[in-house]
This record gives C-alpha cells, sequence and structure tokens, in this order.
C-alpha cells in the first residue's frame, strides 16, 4: 500500500529545521569553543557550507526517486542490493541512535529547571517521550508534521529573542577577530566535530514520498531549513561569544542557558530567561526526535517491500496511512538504546555512518549521470556536477579516517553482519540491475541490447514519475504506454508511412494490410489531417474504421529528418495514428482532445525530440501535463 502525500512546505521546513537544532546549537558551543576559540564561528560557518554537496544530491535524488527510506532506495537502485542493504542498516541505526541521543539529551537542560532530578527520571522522561512521538506518528504523519511545526516555531522564537535581548549584552572585545591569532588547523578540526549538527538536514529524504509538489514543496523547505538554521547557528554564537567569559563559556554545558545569566542585572529575571532557554533546549531534542522516529522508520519499510527483510515490516495502515510496524520498531529500538545500551560510543558509531551515508548519496548522483538511464528526470539538478559531489566524498572519507580506529572498526563489523544478512536472506531474491551495472555496460558495450532487468529498473522510474507528478491514468495513458513505435531515421512520404503503419496494424489486430494502407490514403484524400505545424493525425474525425468491438490503439511516428506529407510537400515530424471500431467513436474524440493538449505543451516537444529509444517516446506522451479522465 503506498504512502499519502500530506506534507507541505511548513511541514518540509520543520522537520528539517527541527532535525538540525539540538545539541548542534545548545551544547556543542561551548565544547568547540574549548578548542578553537573565538574563530569558532568560522568552524559553523565551512561545516555549513561542507553540507552543500549532501544537500544538493539528496534533494536531486529526492525529487527523481521519490520513495520512502531516501539512501537507502537511492543506494540500492543506483549502487546495487549489496550496498543497498548496509546504507539501509546503516541509516535506520545512524537515525534511531541519534534520536534516542536527542532524547537523553532532554536531561541536561532539565536539570537546570529541576536541579534533584535522577539519571533514572532522565531515561524515564526520555522514554516517555519517545512513545508519545512513537504512538503520534503511528495514527498520522500529517499530526506529527503539524505538531513539528508547532514546536520548531516556538524553538525559533526563543531563539529569535535570545539573539535581540543578547545582542545588545554583547562586549565585541571578545569578537576582535583583528587582535586574535587563529590557529587554523583547529579550526579545520573543530568543523569536523560541529558538521554533524547539520546532519539533521537530509533526513527529509526519507520522507519524500510523502510531501506533496517536490519541485515546489521538498525543495524550498530544505533549502529554506538550511538557511535559517544557517543563519540562527552563527547568530547565536555571536552572542554566546560576546557575552560569555572565554574561560566559563569553554566549561559550560549549557550555553546557551549560562548566557543568560549575563543578560539582565535582576537575578529574578535571569532566572525566568535561563528556564526558557532551557525548555527550547529540551524542545530541540524533542523535535529532533520527532523528525528522526518519522525519517528511521522508511528505511526498514522501504527495505520490506524490495524483500530484504521480512514483510511485515512493510505493512502500511489502510486507515491513517502510516507504517505502523516499522514505526513500533523504531520506537522500542530507541527504548533500548535510552534504557540499557551505552548510547554516547554508539553515538560516535552513528555519526561514522552518516558521514558513509553522505559520501554514498554523492556517488550515486554521479553515477545515476553517467548510467544515462533514461526516466531519471529530477525536478531539482545539483549545480557545479560533478565538482561538489567529487569534493563531498573527499571531505567526508577525510571526516571518516579522522574518527579514530576504535569506531572505524566498529563500523566495519557492522557493515560486515549487514553483508552477510544480504547473502543469507535476501540475494536470492533480488534481480534487479542497478544504474552502475549499466554505466560499467555502457562504457565497455555502448551497443548493448537493453535486458528485460534493465525495462524493469525503466519501467519502475517511469512509475515513479508518474506518481511524483500525481498523474492518475486513464485509458489513453495505458493505449500510449503499449503503443507500436516508428522511430525513423530518413526522409520518406506519407504513402510510404501508411504503407509501414498498415503493415504494423495488420499483424497487430490481424486484419488486411492492403485494407488498411487504402483506408488510410482514402481518409486523407478526402480531408487532410495536417493539423499542426510539423504534426499530423492521419485520423480526424471518422477515423480508419475496423471490423470488431473495442479496438482502439494509437501509432506514434517520429522522424527527425521528416515525411513530405502532400503535394505541397508540407513536412511533418510528429505524427499520432488512430485505429478503432465503430463502437469506439466516443473514445475517438477524448483521443483526439488528449493529443490536443499534448501539442500544446512545449516542454512535451522538448523531451519528444531528446527522446533516445522508443521507450523515451512513450515516455514523453505519458508525463505531460493535459486534463485526465478519472478512473477511465
Amino acid at each position: 500500500m503506498k504512502l499519502e502525500r500530506q506534507l507541505g512546505v511548513l511541514e518540509v521546513f520543520s522537520i528539517a529545521s527541527g532535525a538540525m537544532i539540538s545539541s548542534g546549537i545548545f551544547i556543542l558551543p561551548a565544547i568547540a569553543y574549548s578548542v578553537a576559540g573565538p574563530a569558532v564561528i568560522f568552524s559553523y560557518l565551512f561545516a555549513g557550507i561542507l553540507i552543500l554537496p549532501a544537500l544538493f544530491s539528496k534533494l536531486e535524488l529526492s525529487t527523481a526517486l521519490p520513495k520512502a527510506g531516501g539512501i537507502y532506495f537511492f543506494s540500492e537502485r543506483i549502487l546495487g542490493s549489496t550496498a543497498g542493504v548496509v546504507n539501509g542498516f546503516a541509516g535506520w541505526f545512524s537515525l534511531s541512535m541519534k534520536s534516542a541521543f536527542a532524547l537523553i539529551g532532554i536531561g541536561a537542560f532539565a536539570t537546570l529547571i529541576f536541579p534533584d532530578i535522577s539519571e533514572w527520571q532522565i531515561k524515564l522522561i526520555a522514554s516517555g517521550a519517545c512513545i508519545l512521538f512513537g504512538i503520534i506518528n503511528l495514527f498520522s504523519v500529517k499530526a506529527s508534521g503539524k505538531l513539528q511545526i508547532i514546536m520548531v516555531a516556538i524553538l525559533l522564537l526563543i531563539l529569535t529573542t535570545f539573539i535581540i535581548v543578547g545582542y545588545r549584552k554583547v562586549d565585541f572585545s571578545h569578537l576582535n577577530f583583528g587582535q586574535i591569532a587563529f590557529d587554523w588547523k583547529l579550526v579545520f578540526a573543530t568543523t569536523g566535530m560541529v558538521f554533524v549538527s547539520y546532519g539533521g538536514l537530509t533526513k527529509v529524504a526519507s520522507i519524500a514520498e510523502e510531501v506533496r509538489d517536490l519541485k515546489k514543496n521538498l525543495v524550498r523547505g530544505m533549502i529554506a531549513a538550511y538557511v535559517v538554521v544557517q543563519i540562527i547557528y552563527l547568530l547565536v554564537l555571536f552572542v554566546i561569544i560576546g557575552v560569555m567569559p572565554g574561560n566559563l563559556l569553554a566549561k559550560s554545558l549549557t550555553p546557551i542557558s549560562d548566557t543568560a545569566n549575563y543578560f539582565f542585572s535582576s537575578s529574578a529575571f535571569n532566572q525566568f530567561f535561563v528556564i526558557i532557554t532551557a525548555a527550547a533546549g529540551m524542545l530541540a531534542f524533542i523535535t529532533t526526535a520527532n523528525a528522526g522516529i518519522m525519517a528511521a522508520s522508511r528505511s526498514p519499510m522501504a527495505m520490506s517491500r524490495d524483500g530484504l527483510i521480512p514483510d511485515l515490516l512493510s505493512k502500511v495502515s489502510p486507515k491513517n496511512k502510516t507504517p505502523y510496524v516499522a514505526v513500533i520498531l523504531t520506537t522500542l529500538f530507541m527504548l533500548t538504546i535510552i534504557l540499557i545500551l551505552p548510547i554516547v560510543k554508539l553515538v560516535k558509531v552513528a555519526s561514522l555512518f552518516k558521514l558513509m551515508l553522505f559520501a554514498m548519496v554523492n556517488l550515486s548522483v554521479i553515477i545515476i549521470r553517467s548510467s544515462k538511464i533514461k526516466n531519471y528526470k529530477p525536478s531539482f539538478r545539483s549545480p557545479f556536477f560533478p565538482l561538489i559531489q567529487i569534493l563531498g566524498i573527499v571531505f567526508y572519507i577525510v571526516l571518516i579516517i579522522g574518527m579514530g580506529t576504535f569506531t572505524i572498526m566498529v563500523a566495519l563489523g557492522f557493515i560486515l553482519l549487514a553483508v552477510l544478512w544480504f547473502f543469507i536472506y535476501s540475494r536470492k531474491k533480488v534481480k534487479r540491475k542497478s544504474a552502475l551495472v549499466y554505466m560499467i555496460e555502457s562504457v565497455t558495450n555502448p551497443q548493448l541490447v537493453q535486458d528485460e532487468s534493465e525495462l524493469e529498473l525503466e519501467d519502475e522510474l517511469l512509475d515513479i514519475l508518474i506518481e511524483r507528478n500525481e498523474i492518475v491514468e486513464d485509458r489513453f495513458d495505458t493505449i500510449i504506454r503499449q503503443a507500436p513505435v516508428l522511430d525513423l531515421h530518413k526522409t520518406i512520404t506519407r504513402d510510404e508511412l501508411f504503407k509501414m503503419i498498415a503493415e504494423i496494424v495488420s499483424k497487430k489486430l490481424e486484419v488486411d494490410q492492403s485494407e488498411i494502407e487504402k483506408k488510410l490514403n482514402v481518409r486523407e484524400e478526402d480531408s487532410s489531417t495536417l493539423i499542426y505545424p510539423g504534426v499530423a493525425v492521419p485520423h480526424a474525425i471518422p477515423h480508419v474504421i475496423i471490423e470488431g468491438e473495442h479496438i482502439f490503439d494509437i501509432i506514434l511516428v517520429r522522424n527527425k529528418y521528416g515525411i513530405i506529407w502532400n503535394e505541397k510537400e508540407e513536412i511533418v515530424y510528429k505524427a499520432f495514428c488512430l485505429i478503432g471500431s465503430k463502437d469506439e467513436r466516443n473514445f475517438h474524440l477524448k483521443a483526439l482532445a488528449a493529443i490536443a493538449q499534448v501539442l500544446m505543451d512545449p516542454d512535451f516537444h522538448k523531451e519528444w525530440e531528446k527522446a533516445k529509444h522508443e521507450d523515451d517516446i512513450r515516455t514523453s506522451v505519458l508525463l505531460t501535463k493535459r486534463t485526465r479522465e478519472s478512473g477511465k
């Protein structure tokens, strides 16, 4: 069962920004300051720039392949099923771990409001929040998205107030960069440390299947989230560094709340503002966790759809349109992490997986563009391709290497287990050919004929495009999908074309070829069907009528060299030939109306001309915007 498209631009913005604003701004600035000093602002700036390759690549892939699972689906279809299984498990583990860590992070701020709270009580609060958001995600992704909007709006309001109030208290001598000698090695080292603060931005790719109008809502929502959060990060850092003495800031565990202590002379008002910023910190971690549950649960669902893990996990609630089994599993896993597992050590492994996935998504864009897959048609294309992807891969690998031997070994062990799962459980269930294989075959043997597995992927991508464009196919579309195609490569006459059409019709419908050819010529002599410069519909009303019932077919003709259509030597480059029985007169009219709408779309003509194969020619018609007969 398909997921329902319920999320708009505000939900996308709130999920992406809420997933970023947590420890990256409420805890990490003090730790980063202790390493890089005031230049930590540059570390955040550089980290924000270095997330752009992953952001652009995920936007491109998400608008081309908007399916649940995000990086799992991309890598499985592009890099192959082994990479898909590894990345699917890694993505699920990483998002679940980060979300569980966010809930535990509530404790650092809860102690500011309730100083006597115990560690076990913190875990109980985190567990309760995990269960609450799990339940919300079970019942409605739209409700979860709306709640995220409210929470993020409150969070941004508090942070904006912090910036406005704090700016008046800034001591600019703390930020006199001209008199401070920066150690740029430490600045770049700190860039790697704070980089994970931006990782939540791309979580939305996992739920792209549930976003309405991807070109508008997904692209605008994610880019807006990036811009807003980057500005918030830098301005909040500016206030924190400008207000707090450096020696105290370096030791702080809650830098925003501690900075609030310096805002007002009234201790009572100070305490109130500290409580507000502490509440904001707790809210930030909650928004991260909510977005994490929503996004993480889509990976096992997508893997289950493809048969790589048990089918149970792909079940979608008929009423709520949510992947309830995957949500329950993700919630239970997060509860286990919160209550039992050593979360601090595992978070570092999760960060490594996040970097690995970023590298993979950049590699995926390079490969699928190089494979020349016909139905890869993203609504957003990454700028500066492939330079930005190559730079991103190099940077992410450098960061992975810097994470230490122990973390890398643990991650490799996890990857090995995922590969074993693939060979033991998944391998015999997968027959798809990946875009990577297409790319290799196109380089080694450019003349290689398409096989069934390649056509299967092309058909799947076409179905995804139709679903993405929210096209409800009608009978005209069904006929076009199976329509014979004449793609001619030399100038011919109209009579020669009619002979070819008659041959196709006679074989397909078992009728006399000469009779069909005769009817075509008689119809054209009675009334020319040249209706658009360079385009012909060889059968206006009435069309060629053949014996039988419920027969209707369309033949698509393209000739880049032209068809000499009449004695005036008018040239035709496109033709739609309609053949039908007497009882199909009404549908004939509807087909003509559909063709007229297709021909009025300038994008159709561009795609028709660029088409490299017969399937491309059909696709150019199928994807054209027009009024469709619902349910027909």
